[in-house]
């Protein structure tokens, strides 16, 4: 489905005097507002090619229709979601599940829709159709090098695709581990998971990162090999200067201080990126913000303090990614919400009045340094984000314009009730 920018406009027309009034308003209290709404506009946040499909619960999936069944109809849907937003604008690429058959074709394509490619990410935590050998119990940490062999050849090929289309960093999440007390030595498979990245760290081009991922448990509940920060940083340090650690947000056991984890991480180089979504209990991979939009603004809070400490870009030197596949909701309504969730506290952030906070917390004026923050969470900034977007060329609520478009039902008219989305 193609969304032809009149619509948009049209829409927008019909929105404008209201929006205007409601931007006028806060715009008025906002230091420096051109530059935070320029920084909102240039904030770009990749939408996952798993993401855009129904997901799945342990007991079953239930389809929503219209899914999209190759890499080619997963960009027009990241496409159709950068249109509305005009802050989507890459995608990123699980392997094996969509490998592009014709690369200058698929960038083509992507260009036509205003799209780069995101991060690509292997694949080693389950089996594919025709591979030899099993990931039963484990990959890079496996006890057999042959096993540990097929998981960096993996991870070499999705390197090769990435830089087939123009991508400059690797993703790995590794659901190695055990479930079993005694059914593995710690130290030994800590050493071939890092042995095994060495050899992918190797085979990077000079361009390019590698984010190491982390996970505190689940599909293993006894260890995790690399189960929290401090383990994936340990393996960044190891692998060199393009290695970084990856923050999934849902990858935390309950109540963890994830802030406090991005601010050293950035502190000392080493944080690489996020995975956006939310979550009540553990990887629930709900919509961001729908659960914890504080602790979201907070961690963006730390963002903006550690990424000007460094004097660093904040659209560019971070990656920043959607991760989640609930399986209730339109997955391109559930799309839109997450990145007006992530835009919304990302503009929070940037009007945290950082000089009297600063003062506050050398004072040690505690309630004064929570004022200033919850002032700034309090502030209904929707109509900042929403300016950014319309300068950009995007609708002022991109959600409700998809609802009038009737998206959804166009997307099943073409592609039918019971399709399902690739590597689902």
């Amino acid at each position: 489905m193609q969304l032809e920018k009149y619509k948009i406009d049209e829409f927008n027309h019909t929105q404008q005097a209201s929006h205007n009034r409601k931007f006028e308003f806060i715009a008025e209290g906002i230091a420096q507002v051109e530059d935070v709404l320029q920084k909102l506009v240039n904030f770009q946040i990749a939408i996952p090619s798993w993401a855009l499909g129904t997901g799945a619960t342990r007991f079953g999936r239930f389809a929503g229709g219209g899914e999209p069944r190759t890499i080619e109809e997963k960009i027009e849907d990241v496409g159709l979601l950068h249109a509305l937003n005009r802050s989507s604008g890459a995608i990123s690429l699980h392997i094996p599940w969509d490998i592009p058959q014709d690369y200058k074709a698929i960038k083509t394509l992507a260009a036509q829709h205003g799209l780069t490619f995101d991060a690509v990410n292997s694949n080693t935590f389950q089996d594919q159709p025709g591979q030899p050998l099993s990931y039963k119990f484990g990959s890079m940490q496996h006890v057999d090098k042959a096993v540990r062999q097929q998981a960096i050849d993996h991870n070499l090929e999705v390197i090769r695709h990435g830089v087939e289309l123009g991508s400059e960093s690797l993703t790995v999440w590794l659901a190695d581990g055990s479930c079993f007390p005694g059914q593995l030595n710690f130290r030994k498979a800590f050493q071939n998971t890092l042995e095994s990245l060495q050899e992918v760290y190797a085979a990077l081009p000079e361009n390019w990162k590698v984010y190491v991922e982390y996970k505190a448990f689940e599909p293993n509940f006894y260890s995790t090999t690399i189960g929290d920060w401090g383990q994936s940083l340990l393996l960044a340090n190891k692998l060199g200067a393009q290695a970084y650690t990856l923050v999934d947000l849902g990858h935390h056991l309950p109540n963890a201080n994830i802030e406090q984890i991005v601010s050293l991480l950035l502190m000392e180089g080493k944080l690489g990126g996020f995975h956006f979504n939310d979550s009540k209990y553990a990887d629930d991979d709900l919509t961001t913000g729908s659960i914890k939009p504080y602790q979201l603004f907070l961690i963006f809070n730390e963002l903006v303090e550690g990424m000007d400490a460094r004097g660093m870009n904040h659209a560019t030197d971070l990656g920043w990614m959607i991760d989640q596949a609930h399986n209730l909701k339109d997955p391109l309504e559930d799309l839109l919400q997450s990145v007006q969730a992530i835009m919304i506290a990302y503009a929070q952030a940037l009007i945290v009045d950082r000089t009297a906070l600063t003062e506050a917390q050398q004072q040690n004026d505690v309630a004064r340094a929570q004022e200033i923050l919850q002032d700034a969470f309090r502030t209904d900034v929707r109509p900042l984000v929403a300016e950014a977007q319309l300068r950009a060329g995007g609708a002022v609520n991109a959600l409700e314009l998809y609802r009038q478009l009737k998206v959804r039902e166009n997307l099943i008219q073409e592609r039918g009730l019971k399709t399902v989305s690739t590597g689902l």
